[in-house]
């Protein structure tokens, strides 16, 4: 007759696997949720540097007199020190750019394209992190079970992506 296990006994295994699945559930939404912050950064960063770090870049306004293609394009007027004035450059056509208004620039450099500067063009370069945060909310609230630290990034997310709607 094989003697009966005590109760506690039984219960060690139960509990270890069940630390593992957790540590488990953990490290791989962390992992997700780290991977979507850091797209939604790179994403951004790509217009962001050139809007954020303007020391030694040309500055200016662009009035957009054509838009076809998915890029839009007008004269260049110079406002900073050696920027030089240009018949015609380039920015993307979206829903911050309309033909016929005239936008604050940074010349990206090595070339004829522009992004746009001040506020508005610092809220809307970071846009894709805004989605990025409401993303990895679900993640963080879902798979981590932190509720309230994505509902504050949510609520950052949903304040970047307002106040970019606005300014643009």
């Amino acid at each position: 007759m094989i003697p009966a296990m005590p109760a506690s006994a039984a219960a060690r295994p139960r509990q270890a696997s069940s630390a593992v699945l957790r540590f488990g559930r953990v490290a791989s939404m962390g992992t997700v949720a780290a991977l979507i912050l850091i797209a939604g950064v790179w994403a951004s960063w790509g217009t962001a540097q050139h809007v954020l770090l303007t020391k030694g870049r040309e500055r200016g306004t662009v009035e957009v007199t054509r838009c076809g293609g998915g890029m839009c394009s007008g004269p260049y007027s110079p406002v900073s020190a050696g920027s030089q004035a240009r018949e015609r450059v380039v920015i993307e056509d979206s829903v911050a750019v309309a033909k016929g208004r005239t936008y604050s620039v940074v010349v990206k450099p090595g070339g004829d394209e522009v992004v746009r500067s001040g506020p508005a063009g610092v809220l809307y370069a970071w846009v894709p992190l805004g989605g990025a945060l409401l993303l990895a909310s679900v993640v963080v609230a879902g798979g981590l079970r932190r509720t309230r630290v994505a509902w504050g990034m949510a609520g950052a997310g949903v304040v970047l992506l307002t106040a970019a709607f606005f300014a643009v």
